[in-house]
């Protein structure tokens, strides 16, 4: 393999894309910084899940051993109703080889270690400004002396603060899917260890997820107008979820003061982002920063992963060319992004929050996973 030298690259982000992308840019012969506005890598959230081609990405950088000791199973998937009696269930494969869910901060751990060795952090740091040449970028720290990089990645996830400065705000390419959902981690089992359960009526849906003797809890519901909120209000984002949850049926009441008493509570709304370019002159997006396919895909950590792989191997084809490279990427990873998208839409409105009596039905009898 014929390395890229003398180049360097900054990579906003120090999750799972920016750690992946950091990686593989490292990988073919750049000098990386990180930049990450967090004192740490950010290891807080969901489960990550990679699926299909990407656990060939995962072999290439030699994590697969190291990632399946840590992989997830869930043994069963009930659909439940209102008297907590399973109306369908589904008994998932063990250990399929295409398949890898991972908790997110052993994930992250494996690829923080692997990296920090051979590849400069800046915590504490972001992008307050960048300014193209002929020769590369420079870049304006928040907190730190201005340096310059031939190449900057923005890997700094659906709210990106790269995409805003170079590509423009975030309502220009941000598209609303109808849907909000909330995310509670509870360090104890509810239900049956390896175990998920889907409590579901017109528009609202309930899902419990146990394993490794802990709980989440996913509140998920349609809008039809997008709600405002304040991103770093939890209290607020907490009233939305009892707002549209409060005397539904199930466990739901219990679930509900579940949610109000813990600290790992998380809210989001479903949207993508799609742009006509992830790429401008010498800035690139890779992961949710350009082509987010809202938590209904279940993909995100593969897009991340396989989207870092794309662009590097582009780079590589063209012996570190960023315009050719550039145009390879938007081009050759454009399709794979666009079906797990439309696919995304589709679960969110047959699998997660169908809105109908007869949707419901449909969806509890399905013997297959989604």
């Amino acid at each position: 393999m014929e390395l890229i030298k003398g180049k360097k690259v900054l990579i906003s982000g120090a999750s799972i894309a920016g750690l992946c992308t950091a990686w593989w840019m490292n990988n073919i012969g750049y000098t990386v910084t990180v930049v990450e506005l967090a004192s740490e890598p950010r290891v807080n959230g969901a489960a990550v899940e990679l699926k299909g081609d990407t656990i060939d990405v995962v072999k290439r950088m030699g994590l697969f051993d190291q990632l399946t000791k840590h992989r997830l199973h869930v043994d069963r998937l009930e659909f439940k109703n209102a008297a907590d009696g399973t109306e369908g269930s589904i008994q998932m494969e063990e250990g399929a080889s295409d398949e890898i869910e991972i908790e997110r901060d052993a994930f992250i751990g494996i690829l923080y270690r692997k990296l920090k060795n051979d590849v400069t952090f800046r915590f504490n740091d972001s992008i307050a400004a960048l300014f193209e040449n002929e020769k590369g970028v420079t870049v304006n720290f928040k907190n730190s002396p201005q340096l310059s990089f031939h190449l900057v990645l923005g890997c700094d996830g659906v709210h990106s603060g790269v995409r805003k400065l170079w590509f423009g705000d975030e309502d220009k390419y941000a598209h609303f899917l109808n849907a909000y959902g909330s995310l509670t981690i509870l360090p104890k089992l509810l239900i049956k260890q390896s175990t998920m359960q889907m409590y579901k009526v017109p528009g609202k849906s309930v899902t419990l997820n146990a394993y490794n003797n802990k709980t989440d809890i996913i509140f998920s519901f349609v809008s039809d107008i997008e709600i405002p909120y304040d991103y770093r209000n939890k209290e607020q984002q907490r009233q939305l979820i009892l707002d549209q949850f409060t005397g539904q049926s199930w466990r739901t009441t219990e679930l509900l003061e579940e949610m109000q008493q813990s600290d790992n509570f998380y809210f989001v709304e479903f949207y993508q982002i799609k742009m006509p370019s992830w790429t401008k002159g010498r800035v690139a997006l890779v992961g949710d920063a350009a082509y987010c396919a809202s938590p209904a895909a279940g993909m995100g950590g593969s897009l991340a992963m396989s989207g870092a792989a794309a662009l590097a191997d582009a780079l590589q084809k063209h012996h570190g060319n960023v315009e050719l490279a550039f145009q390879d990427y938007n081009k050759n990873y454009r399709p794979f992004i666009e079906s797990v998208q439309a696919e995304a839409e589709q679960n969110l409105r047959t699998v997660f929050l169908p809105r109908t009596e007869e949707a419901i039905r449909k969806s509890n009898g399905q013997t297959a996973p989604f």
